[in-house]
């Protein structure tokens, strides 16, 4: 099975890209943790990413620039929304990871997975600050994308894995016969499985 002899790491956007990265950790017997990561919404329009904030020893802020340009949303908006942000993340360490470290990456192949990707900002966001992280090789895999945003992620990903690329895209629920959302509980229960079933380290 391709990667498996690469000693891999794979990481999950939580919550809905965890049970997908269950499944390929287990097929790997490859540890298994999430990358905390929020979106930076534009004024009004959260769905709009004007950047995103990158779980990690030192939290790394990526913006999309030409964005940030054209909405210019002021530097003190920017601040607020990336302390409430960080505060999320927070939330989320502390109740997914308990007191555990995350996962070393540093000269791994690591494999980021999620349930899907539109327009790739936060994917893009975490790619880079995984590749700043010290990771050897960055797979992205996924389900499900439109092909135009898996051709601007080529720069970030060392190589890119996705099952369907529809040319009818709208969302990535669409793609899906049960798209219900995961709850937090569940993320904490399959990160708990997958220790539990002893994923190499």
């Amino acid at each position: 099975m391709k990667f498996k002899n690469d000693n891999p790491v794979v990481l999950a956007l939580p919550r809905g890209g965890v049970p997908v990265a269950f499944e390929v950790a287990q097929a790997l017997n490859a540890p298994l943790d999430v990358v905390l990561v929020r979106k930076i919404g534009a004024p009004g329009h959260q769905e709009l990413g004007l950047g995103a904030v990158v779980d990690g020893p030192k939290p790394q802020v990526v913006m999309n620039d030409e964005i940030v340009r054209a909405i210019e949303p002021g530097a003190g908006y920017l601040k607020a929304e990336t302390s409430r942000q960080l505060a999320e993340i927070e939330r989320r360490r502390r109740l997914y990871r308990d007191s555990e470290p995350p996962v070393d990456i540093a000269g791994r192949t690591v494999i980021v997975i999620d349930d899907g990707i539109a327009t790739g900002g936060t994917m893009r966001a975490v790619l880079k600050a995984l590749s700043r992280a010290g990771a050897r090789r960055l797979v992205l895999a996924v389900p499900v994308a439109p092909t135009e945003t898996l051709v601007s992620l080529k720069a970030e990903a060392d190589d890119i894995i996705c099952l369907m690329t529809p040319e009818s895209f709208f969302a990535v629920g669409m793609h899906y016969r049960d798209f219900n959302q995961i709850s937090d509980r569940e993320v904490v229960e399959l990160l708990r499985r997958a220790k539990g079933n002893g994923g190499r380290a």
